[in-house]
């Protein structure tokens, strides 16, 4: 091999090396479908807490939705901006909100479709601005059936993600799609299997029992979380390259 060749090749590999090790950080930010939990919540569980141990030590992900938080109060309770100051070139921002933006009797949560899809191209243009990269989420699904058929539970806001994704050309994870087919391949019945669903007494945090067809279990978060990393393959986003590769048995 000639010095030229030998020197080309090791300014490759550590150009490779230098880039695999680039620490980034993935932000999640939107409502309790996805936040961390308290422990006195228990069985209740976010999708973007087991969501954080599929990457390798390259990624730190930043689990900052909340409870009861819409675009609107997420904005407004000054929860965006530390994560706008904080972005650096090459971090990521799922964005996934709508079960209370879409909420008419909770005026402190409403938003309206507009409003919406306003604060929607805000987290989007201040993302892009650090030169980061915004995905985009549709609301997860409801549990509702009819019929032995699993329902469509945000009609009014799915669309408004999806036409803003489309506007913008922002990568979209149909949360809301996906989420309907799991169900439905549980079925009406074994689909209670991926919610908060006890008998009294069942458990101590939930002395009454509790019926929560919107909040995961560990079982349901999983999955759900599963689907998100499925999204990400599926579209070749750079991110998938710091998925967690599967121990080859030797």
């Amino acid at each position: 091999m000639s010095l030229i060749k030998g020197i080309m090749l090791a300014i490759l590999v550590m150009t490779a090396f230098h880039q695999s090790a680039k620490k980034i950080t993935v932000y999640l930010i939107g409502d309790s479908t996805m936040s961390n939990k308290k422990i006195e919540a228990y069985p209740e569980t976010g999708w973007g807490m087991p969501f954080k141990y599929f990457f390798d030590s390259s990624v730190v992900v930043d689990n900052r939705a909340r409870n009861g938080r819409s675009t609107r109060s997420f904005i407004s309770e000054n929860l965006w901006q530390p994560v706008a100051d904080k972005l650096k070139e090459g971090d990521y921002v799922f964005i996934q909100f709508g079960h209370n933006d879409e909420s008419k009797e909770k005026v402190d949560r409403y938003t309206t479709p507009e409003e919406y899809k306003a604060n929607l191209m805000k987290f989007i243009t201040e993302t892009r601005a650090k030169n980061a990269n915004p995905i985009l989420l549709t609301p997860v699904s409801r549990r509702k059936f009819k019929d032995g058929n699993a329902q469509e539970t945000h009609k009014a806001y799915t669309p408004l993600v999806i036409e803003i994704a489309a506007q913008q050309n922002v990568p979209l994870i149909d949360m809301d799609a996906k989420s309907r087919e799991l169900l439905q391949k549980f079925g009406e019945e074994q689909s209670k299997l991926l919610f908060v669903q006890l008998a009294p007494g069942e458990h101590p945090n939930y002395p009454e029992g509790k019926i929560d067809n919107t909040h995961f279990n560990e079982f349901g978060a999983r999955l759900i979380a599963q689907l998100v990393l499925s999204e990400i393959k599926t579209q070749k986003m750079d991110l998938a390259d710091r998925i967690v590769k599967p121990m080859v048995k030797k």
